[in-house]
């Protein structure tokens, strides 16, 4: 399996959107969103490169595979 490496912010956003993230809110860099079965927000920072931390952080909020993580990856 190929291991997570940074993108920039849109390609994250687009990817949790597609999971079913819904947009709520941008407060200064950061988009919020919500996932009817997260705790918590997923944050996404507007960076050219989001790190892999946050990018997995963000995946186990919402429950994401890695398995889904590429394919939603691959479909966009």
């Amino acid at each position: 399996m190929p291991k997570i490496s940074p993108t920039d912010w849109r390609t994250q956003a687009k990817i949790f959107e597609h999971f079913g993230c819904q947009f709520v809110r941008q407060k200064g860099s950061h988009l919020i969103y919500h996932h009817p079965a997260a705790k918590r927000a997923v944050v996404i920072p507007r960076y050219d490169e989001v790190p892999v931390t946050i990018i997995k952080n963000n995946m186990r909020t919402v429950n994401l595979s890695r398995d889904e993580y590429f394919r939603l990856l691959t479909e966009i």
